[in-house]
């Protein structure tokens, strides 16, 4: 696995009060987070990032009101369409 360095200042730690440990956790999720959120890594890809399983991953994206699936408008509307169809047959 690749490795890489994040520097950030000493004031990060004391201002949050938390261990370094926690810190870094907490960044390593954040970036996670917003990977995942531009389409740059998967679900299970961000998850893998923050050292976290997939289905924790996604409850704490529901948490945090990211949505764990991304559709685009034509997704959106064809999913839509599907569901008045269905609606309609039933």
């Amino acid at each position: 696995m690749a490795e890489m360095t994040v520097q950030y200042p000493d004031d990060l730690l004391v201002a949050s009060g938390r261990p370094r440990r926690e810190v870094e956790q907490e960044l390593k999720f954040q970036l996670a987070v917003r990977l995942f959120e531009v389409g740059q890594l998967s679900l299970g890809k961000a998850a893998e990032l923050a050292g976290w399983n997939k289905v924790r991953f996604g409850d704490a994206l529901g948490q945090m009101k990211v949505p764990v699936v991304n559709l685009d408008d034509e997704e959106i509307q064809a999913e839509l369409r599907a569901l008045r169809g269905n609606h309609h047959r039933g």
